[in-house]
């Protein structure tokens, strides 16, 4: 066999080899009678056609496509949008209660992770950025085809100091002996401490190990944890600045829990490229994300029906203070022009986490329903693309419908581009959910 050929079959082999076994054997899909919303244009493409060969679109027209041997799905009119991708996300802490965080294991934590996973997926949500947990052997089993779920780009365990927002370790635990063996949590890699710049350069790299896409810190203090009040700024710039020069050693970044301006401030000085909440940020703080391109990755989270209960009043009341300042931080930052991002940060409730379609309905609150849709789909897929080389899906883009891009399509029942309330039901109006070229949901007749 002349060396050429053998070459081309061993690169065939080798792409083969890195796509899930479902992926590699699927006929082509052919939808008709579609009108679709690419993730991008606010004009629906009428009467389309979309092709899907493997896990990949080929074709998008709205001239007739022909499938040979494959399989061809009439949409009757339904409007098809890209997968939905929630940016703050997490796998390991969504669906597991405090008291299986107080008294459970890292096997229950996965094992609800895992069972979560596939009602993330059954909502629509076809990729999440998880910012925090150990999500890595669910990741795993998912892009092998073992178990349904989205594509998961993982932080792995979100690195606090010792009294920042993710030491949730005993009132006792203090003054800390260096012979002390890790805390549980630490020692699984649910989540880590870290305090000063070798400790950090350590930790990090080891998250990295792990098989991270981008690193998750928390720079200033939090709701549901007990020893940092929220004007708390924690870490110091030498700090912030090492988990940085680490993360950008491997041509990634930080992604860090905020909510205050001076925490921000620092944390963007540094080189921080993502404020996780940023509910009590200010104007100043904002421009200055926008000059040096930082992301805002909000939620909706409002004191409201879905409000988060907490079984300490300390979180309880830090909680209210971040609530009510979040209608003014996204209408600021909207209005200065800050690239703001879309996800929920469901935690410890696996009820609530059944809302995360209607917490993103909640953001037309702020936004158009073109502009909540687009924020789902191809802007959350920009915030990914900043983990550069270790962004774990490459083969084609996400959030969008076009050729090359990877086949994660949802058919909704009506247009949500005039009611986006319709995402807030995916069980009753998402007809068919596709992700990675491979059909999970079809109620379609």
């Amino acid at each position: 066999m002349p060396f050429p050929v053998r070459a081309l079959l061993a690169s065939v082999s080798v792409v083969l080899a890195f796509l899930p076994a479902h992926a590699q054997d699927q006929t082509p899909v052919l939808f008709t009678n579609i009108n679709v919303f690419d993730g991008v244009n606010e004009t629906l493409l009428e009467n389309a056609n979309v092709l899907v060969s493997g896990n990949l679109i080929s074709e998008v027209s709205t001239e007739p496509l022909a499938v040979a041997g494959g399989t061809v799905i009439d949409g009757g009119g339904r409007t098809m949008i890209p997968g939905l991708i929630d940016a703050h996300w997490h796998t390991s802490y969504c669906c597991a209660s405090q008291n299986t965080v107080v008294t459970g294991d890292i096997l229950e934590i996965a094992i609800r992770g895992a069972i979560g996973s596939e009602a993330t997926l059954m909502r629509g949500f076809t990729t999440v950025r998880d910012v925090g947990g150990n999500p890595f052997a669910t990741k795993k089993m998912i892009d092998a085809g073992e178990i349904p779920g989205p594509r998961i780009l993982p932080s792995g365990p979100p690195i606090s100091q010792t009294g920042g927002h993710f030491d949730y370790g005993a009132y006792q635990d203090v003054p800390s002996n260096p012979g002390d063996s890790l805390w549980y949590w630490n020692r699984v890699g649910l989540m880590l401490i870290a305090d000063g710049v070798p400790d950090i350069t350590l930790r990090t790299r080891e998250v990295m190990r792990m098989g991270a896409s981008q690193i998750k810190i928390s720079g200033g203090g939090g709701v549901s944890s007990v020893y940092d009040p929220l004007d708390v700024s924690q870490y110091t710039m030498e700090e912030l600045k090492a988990f940085v020069e680490v993360a950008e050693s491997y041509n990634t970044y930080v992604a860090s829990h905020i909510f205050t301006d001076t925490a921000a401030q620092m944390a963007v000085e540094a080189g921080v490229k993502s404020i996780e909440h940023g509910n009590l940020l200010g104007r100043e703080t904002l421009e200055m994300m926008k000059e040096h391109d930082v992301w805002l990755s909000v939620q909706p989270i409002l004191n409201d029906e879905d409000a988060f209960s907490f079984n300490d009043p300390f979180s309880t009341a830090k909680f209210i203070a971040v609530t009510d300042g979040t209608t003014k931080s996204i209408e600021m930052a909207k209005e200065i022009g800050v690239k703001v991002a879309f996800g929920t940060d469901m935690l410890f409730d696996a009820k609530l986490a059944e809302k995360q379609g209607k917490f993103l309905a909640k953001m037309a609150t702020w936004y158009t329903p073109y502009e909540v849709l687009k924020m789902a789909t191809s802007t959350n897929a920009e915030l990914l693309e900043l983990a550069g080389p270790r962004h774990p899906y490459q083969e084609g883009p996400l959030g969008v419908i076009e050729p090359g891009a990877y086949a994660d399509l949802i058919l909704v029942d009506g247009n949500p581009l005039e009611d986006i309330d319709l995402v807030a039901d995916p069980a009753a109006n998402f007809d068919l959910i596709m992700k990675d070229g491979e059909i999970f949901k079809n109620e379609i007749e």
